[in-house]
């Protein structure tokens, strides 16, 4: 691509762009758990029909579609994410969110898709105004319920091929917890698949007095823990990443009772199909023989939910926008390695069996950073996405952000 082009469509980002804090800011402090993005959802229409993008809502739900076509060539899809998380938000910062879904569950921008959300309006304006610097369509898509992995699915379900035409390419990023003004790509795997499951075992049920009387399904579960912390060490290839985490066992009601079942359920993170099912056959063994050995009455149940597939950027569209990064960003873009959270952003280009690539930018205050770093204290002391005190800087975050998809797209339109 040529940088020069970029720097035009570029060119007055702060002055034209003198809404997107603002806009950023309300977000943030009014964050919408998936499939319930709505306030978002109509914000962002505004936004693509002032700029004339050609609008479609309520897809998948309240997905949100922009079309802008300018001319023969290839198209480009951009996916920003809508959704927020059950977080309640301890930032302290003056726009902090205090809202809370119809049953009371906090809810918090806690991952950053308030960022992705403004980059992609501010990137779609930028285009929309400098259309006599490239050619080809651009796709802008704002996507809901990224959270509980079934937003991307849900868009292609209800008719997305219909309202777009077939892209040349699919294109994304994330904040992450690096320095402030960075942009980081990776080929390849770089992202985990995720498969959470729910085990029920059963036991019989006694008096706490009388534990002869019973099969101790608490006893049972927790053997089943135990026993699962092998699977990665031990059943899977040293140098091949893997992640098994049990995050809840429930059971009983009394400290006197013992309880007739319990319920385990975890999640397993990995990065080839090869291992995904090696893991999650090594679960179901290790589960039934520990009933067995507990001479549980009745036969383990298993369910699988929220399953995300592997992020593997494709290796030329990634080489493509990593040059670009270089050419634009200079010493600033560099290299994101694999990460064990998990999209569904794959699950747009797939089912449209195009290539894909999927980068990071930074949040973190840089000189946050780097004392965090100089002290070898990034993970204790720099928030996670995720965590309750995840808060981007709004700058430079949203000017790297919007600028790296503007880069992006235009190294194919």
């Amino acid at each position: 691509m040529d940088t020069q082009r970029a720097r035009a469509v570029l060119t007055d980002l702060k002055s034209a762009l003198d809404w997107q804090e603002d806009f950023y800011r309300d977000l943030h402090a009014h964050p919408e758990l998936s499939h319930q993005e709505s306030r978002t959802a109509s914000l962002v229409a505004d936004r693509l029909r002032e700029s004339g993008y050609e609008v479609h809502e309520q897809v998948g739900g309240t997905g949100v579609v922009g079309v802008l076509a300018n001319g023969d060539g290839p198209a480009v899809l951009l996916r920003a994410d809508m959704d927020a998380l059950p977080v309640k938000e301890a930032t302290e910062l003056p726009y902090a969110s205090t809202a809370t879904a119809d049953d009371g569950t906090p809810v918090m921008h806690a991952c950053g898709h308030d960022v992705h959300v403004t980059c992609l309006l501010g990137a779609a304006q930028l285009m929309a105004s400098a259309t006599e610097q490239w050619k080809g369509t651009l796709i802008a898509l704002f996507q809901p319920a990224e959270e509980v992995g079934d937003g991307a699915s849900g868009m292609v379900d209800d008719g997305l091929f219909s309202l777009i035409p077939r892209p040349r390419v699919a294109l994304a990023q994330h904040v992450v917890p690096m320095r402030a003004g960075e942009v980081a790509t990776q080929s390849g795997p770089t992202l985990a698949a995720a498969d959470s499951m729910r085990i029920t075992v059963h036991g019989r049920g006694a008096h706490g007095s009388m534990p002869q009387s019973a099969v101790d399904p608490v006893v049972l579960a927790a053997m089943i823990v135990v026993r699962l912390q092998t699977v990665v060490a031990r059943e899977v290839a040293p140098g091949e990443p893997a992640v098994l985490t049990v995050g809840s066992i429930r059971a009983g009601t009394k400290s006197n009772i013992i309880p007739d079942r319990a319920e385990i359920q975890l999640n397993v993170r990995t990065y080839s199909e090869q291992t995904r099912s090696a893991v999650i056959d090594a679960v179901e063994r290790i589960t039934i023989a520990e009933c067995q050995a507990s001479k549980s009455p009745r036969e383990p149940e298993f369910e699988m939910f929220e399953r995300l597939p592997v992020t593997d950027n494709d290796p030329a569209t990634t080489d493509s926008v990593a040059g670009t990064f270089a050419d634009f960003f200079g010493d600033r873009a560099g290299s994101l390695g694999q990460w064990a959270a998990s999209e569904d952003f794959s699950n747009l280009a797939t089912e449209f069996d195009i290539p894909y690539t999927y980068w990071g930018i930074g949040g973190i205050d840089p000189e946050e950073f780097d004392r965090a770093s100089k002290a070898g204290r990034v993970a204790q002391d720099i928030p996670a996405n995720h965590s309750a005190t995840f808060a981007p800087v709004i700058q430079p975050t949203l000017t790297t952000g919007t600028q790296a998809l503007v880069v992006a797209a235009l190294t194919w339109l």
